[in-house]
């Protein structure tokens, strides 16, 4: 590989030393010897996780009772054990030290603006679970959320997870059948939601399909409402307003003491065929990852402020929440971030003296094409780090945000996924930035690229794996009898290593270049889309007979691609073509519409039955085809090869 850019180096002499620079001290310390550097940290954390994760607990403040063993291990990654004699309830680090400091901003897209301080999120959480168990919540039911990202999210999360109960969430803008694909799958007891949502300067009214949803989840036993959008009180029947449902005289709150693994969410994977995966994660696992993401690798500080861009679909709106347990502040913003202009979120960044900022690879190029330049029309004096995911930052995006953004940032391109809720690769305040480089793995997982043979290679391509157990690996998929859908997504390619499903590259600088998914999960501006979701819409179109779709790399991006075989007497023509993107839009949700529709006049398929997606996306995309000999039809692939509506 050619040598990349350096764009930027930390000034370790500085009399303010990242954190980890005070981890490092304290490991050498535990270790009984020194390190020369970065990697050797890395190396001694993966070789003696079992004096690794304790010193994370201490340094990172992780509140709780961690007993005397830290690790319990086996052949098995599926079977290691962390903290089996651990108690603790995460809410208790979330709301440690209850100041007057001010814990969560939110921005609306149209312009309001509130702000709770440590006290009052507390104080909000206090009444909310109070109310919570007088509804019947125990500890291991389930609560969902049909959500904006806005402050009671934030509450009714922290609320639940007092109990001992499990949270889930969508966004509002998703249709009721990926709604209930989900919560119908995990029968929660008591749903919140919000009346609706602010879009592109457009009003959306939720209630009809809060109802939809509640009633084709009939576990759903009490709706939650709060008026967002509306400001309107007259809610249906069967839903409650917010402040009518909390109890204003609530005492002082008492969380329930729970074990390492005991269940905090449930998220939500979408794969290719059937419902999404329900991937259960622990509270215990799931915030000590996120303490070392946070703390170590992004140097994140008591009454820090911490912004990212995400919808409570996305699994960066769970790790935007756990800055709270670092008593940093977090900034949330609902609405379109380019709406009125591209300067939102740089005004937003500013006036809200954001220190961490966080948003899509996709935006980072958006801004790069309007030729954006806050250097110059924004004061960013606070900003020290800007985070970006969702999909690969191109080289270009990196040197745009040193450019035009800020000269001196710690640029983290992070990737990971709400498999772990975490990140396997992603910054390290101590190293230096490389153009198009992801800097380093994260503390605590042996992260590699393997080729097919299962062998780690330097400057190739490879799969991204994990050679090691780590805290928030799921607890278990929920509906999936002896784990085997669990192991199969994960360990089925490597023997006891966890393949996550993206292509990367080692490079000389010890970091990582990512090229993109190698599963057939769809990936358009960062947000991951199963394809299951989108056969199901065309399951209801009787002149479709079959289709299939797939991600086109394309300007810096990924877009969803539809191939679509009509049934005999049917052609694709314009009204066709609205009928598809109308129904995937209705049932589904905006990100899921096809930017393309194409005609075509066979399918590919393998010899068992099933469409050839990885071979479509491959051919669509120039690569080379990878088992060409178990398809059936391969001579179908010809009709994808350099079509033309592909290049534009």
């Amino acid at each position: 590989m050619t040598t990349a850019r350096l764009l930027w180096q930390p000034d370790l002499s500085a009399r303010r030393k990242p954190l980890l620079c005070d981890f490092h001290a304290q490991a050498e310390a535990a270790a009984g010897r020194a390190f020369a550097d970065h990697s050797e940290l890395h190396a001694w954390s993966v070789d003696h996780a079992a004096d690794f994760w304790p010193l994370v607990w201490d340094f990172c403040g992780l509140e709780g009772e961690k007993g005397s063993i830290a690790l319990v291990p086996d052949d098995d990654p599926m079977q290691v054990r962390f903290f089996p004699e651990a108690r603790l309830n995460i809410v208790d680090t979330f709301l440690k030290n209850a100041d007057c400091r001010e814990a969560v901003v939110f921005i609306g897209e149209d312009g309001r603006r509130m702000a709770w301080t440590r006290a009052e999120l507390k104080r909000e959480v206090e009444q909310l679970a109070v109310a919570l168990r007088d509804a019947g919540i125990e500890a291991g039911d389930h609560v969902a959320g049909y959500v904006p990202n806005m402050p009671q999210t934030v509450a009714a999360m922290l609320a639940t997870a007092s109990l001992g109960a499990v949270w889930s969430s969508c966004a509002p803008e998703s249709g009721p059948d990926v709604v209930v694909d989900r919560f119908g799958q995990i029968e929660p007891k008591l749903m919140f939601a919000a009346d609706g949502y602010f879009y592109n300067g457009k009003t959306f009214d939720t209630r009809a399909a809060i109802a939809e949803v509640a009633s084709r989840v009939p576990s759903i036993g009490q709706i939650v409402v709060w008026p967002y959008a509306s400001g309107a009180e007259d809610l249906p029947e069967g839903m409650i307003a917010y402040d009518a449902f909390k109890h204003e005289d609530a005492q002082a709150l008492a969380c329930r003491p729970m074990s390492f693994r005991d269940p905090l969410y449930v998220m939500f994977s979408s794969g290719t065929t059937g419902k999404p995966k329900c991937i259960e994660h622990s509270g215990g696992g799931t915030l000590l990852r996120m303490l070392v993401e946070q703390q170590l690798h992004c140097d994140l500080r008591p009454g820090d402020r911490m912004f990212y861009y995400t919808t409570c679909n996305w699994m960066m709106w769970n790790w935007q929440v756990a800055a709270l347990a670092s008593e940093a502040a977090i900034v949330l913003f609902d609405g379109n971030p380019m709406y009125p202009g591209i300067s939102r979120l740089f005004d937003l960044a500013e006036a809200e003296k954001v220190t961490h900022f966080g948003i899509s690879a996709k935006y980072i190029d958006a801004s790069q094409k309007r030729r954006n330049r806050p250097v110059e029309t924004h004061n960013l004096d606070d900003l020290r780090v800007v985070l970006s995911t969702g999909s690969p930052l191109s080289p270009e995006g990196f040197a745009h945000v040193y450019a035009d953004w800020k000269a001196d940032v710690q640029l983290a391109s992070i990737c990971g996924g709400t498999d772990i809720l975490g990140c396997f690769i992603g910054g390290c305040p101590v190293l230096p930035v490389h153009q198009g480089e992801i800097q380093a793995p994260m503390l605590g997982l042996d992260v590699a690229t393997l080729n097919d043979a299962g062998e780690p290679v330097e400057g190739a391509a490879g799969e991204l794996v994990c050679r090691n157990a780590h805290p928030s690996m799921p607890t278990r998929f929920l509906n999936d009898p002896e784990n085997a859908r669990y192991r199969s997504s994960y360990f089925e390619t490597y023997l006891n290593i966890w393949r996550q499903g993206d292509f990367t590259i080692r490079t000389e600088h010890g970091g990582y270049v990512v090229l993109g998914r190698s599963d057939a999960t769809l990936n358009p501006g960062g947000v991951r889309i199963g394809t299951a979701e989108i056969y199901r819409q065309l399951d209801k179109i009787d002149e479709v007979s079959d289709a299939v779709v797939v991600g086109q790399n394309f300007d810096n991006d990924v877009r969803v691609v539809l191939f679509v075989q009509t049934a005999e007497g049917s052609v694709l023509d314009d009204a066709l073509t609205n009928r598809v993107k109308t129904e995937i839009r209705k049932n589904a949700s905006p990100r899921h519409v096809p930017t393309k529709i194409i005609s075509v006049a066979d399918i590919p398929r393998t010899k068992s039955g099933k469409t050839a997606e990885l071979a479509v996306r491959d051919v669509v995309n120039k690569q080379p085809v990878r088992n060409l000999s178990g398809l059936a039809n391969p001579q179908a692939l010809e009709l994808f090869a350099d079509h033309p509506e592909l290049q534009v």
